[in-house]
């Protein structure tokens, strides 16, 4: 074999399940990735597989790339060796499932199921078919946040990180009538980074949302979160989409607070550190090796396909993150402070229902409970 077809075959041949505007963007990551092959597309919508294939492929490779509208024939016709599911949240679910309990390794994309419940059931079909499954929660991969971490860790470590974001977005579309759309679509991403952040598994949420009058949004476009973590650690989070003037960047703004001293972040160049009563320490600059968002959450799902280590976005460490967001809406709806092991032990008996119904899965059966299942992360 040669160094080129060695080269190949080493890489991962993947299916890629939804081909809308997002699915598009994964083509593309595929095809310029050093970690994977595309051999195939799905899409519910007939036709739609194949123009994007045309629009996408490089016509000489178009041949090779198997498209229709049902999962496991294209996948079993291409060669497939793994799932990237960018469908809808409400597909996640049927998709997941049918393809790990295939034989096949999911990526999936964010969220990792339309609900809590369904995520905490994926964990377990993920658990009955030895299969990984791996949320792509592609914000938490950018270098300047790890940096962040590890010059507060360098401080002793954060215990109090606070994040501010302020955009002011026209989006139209569902996002304007959402009830809750800067909590559900936006500040997951601010939630699971305040995770990499923090050392410890949180604990509980308690959140404020609000709809200033002048707001575009029918839902509440602005909230103040809080969450804590069995550390002591505390995470802040305020943020609005209808903050038009001094906007953040799309990451948001961030401080970390530790014992020796505060990081600050401005969510697009590299963090500072400020030790106390020292002069600032500019943090590192990314190299021309490192991977960002995409094509970092590709190549750690497909190291891992290949012998490396279990990513730490692995269903049951993504659904913590789910967990959050779910929290911070009931705490804004309610008024009050909710702790994540009720919202999981909730999550873990519909989950149980979901899955007898289903028949495939009993493997959470054997959960004592929700967060004792996904395991401290």
């Amino acid at each position: 074999m040669s160094a080129v077809t060695q080269g190949r075959a080493e890489l991962v041949p993947v299916l890629v399940v939804g081909a809308g505007g997002m699915g598009r963007t994964w083509i593309r990551t595929v095809l310029d990735s050093d970690a994977s092959r595309l051999v195939g597309v799905v899409d519910v919508v007939d036709g739609a597989a194949q123009r994007a294939v045309q629009d996408l492929v490089p016509e000489h490779e178009q041949p090779g790339i198997a498209t229709g509208t049902e999962l496991l024939e294209v996948a079993a016709r291409s060669g497939a060796e793994a799932v990237i599911d960018v469908t809808i949240p409400a597909a996640h679910h049927q998709v997941t499932a049918d393809a790990l309990h295939a034989g096949y390794p999911v990526l999936g994309e964010k969220p990792c199921a339309a609900t809590l419940a369904e995520a905490v059931s994926l964990a377990g079909h993920a658990e009955e078919t030895g299969r990984l499954f791996m949320v792509s929660q592609s914000r938490r991969n950018n270098p300047h946040l790890h940096e962040a971490r590890r010059l507060a860790d360098g401080l002793g470590g954060a215990g109090i990180v606070d994040t501010r974001f302020a955009k002011a977005p026209r989006f139209g579309g569902f996002r304007d009538e959402m009830e809750h759309p800067l909590l559900v679509d936006m500040a997951i991403h601010a939630f699971d980074a305040g995770r990499v952040l923090l050392a410890g598994t949180p604990v509980s949420v308690t959140a404020t949302s609000y709809n200033p009058g002048w707001s575009w949004y029918a839902g509440d476009a602005a909230a103040t979160v809080a969450i804590t973590y069995d550390t002591g650690a505390v995470h802040t989070y305020s943020g609005s989409w209808c903050s038009p003037g001094d906007e953040t960047s799309w990451n948001g703004d961030w401080a970390l607070h530790c014992e020796g001293g505060s990081v600050r972040w401005d969510g697009e160049t590299p963090p500072t550190a400020h030790p106390s009563g020292g002069d600032p320490v500019p943090g590192r600059a990314p190299g021309p090796q490192e991977r960002w968002e995409l094509d970092a959450s590709l190549a750690e799902f497909c190291a891992a396909l290949r012998g490396g280590p279990v990513p730490d976005s692995e269903v049951h460490g993504n659904v913590w993150t789910q967990a959050i967001v779910e929290a911070a809406v009931r705490s804004a709806d309610t008024g009050r402070r909710v702790l994540l092991a009720d919202l999981l032990d909730e999550a873990l008996v519909e989950a149980r229902e979901l899955d007898s119904a289903d028949g495939r899965s009993r493997a959470l059966q054997a959960w004592k409970t929700g967060a004792s299942g996904l395991g401290a992360r």
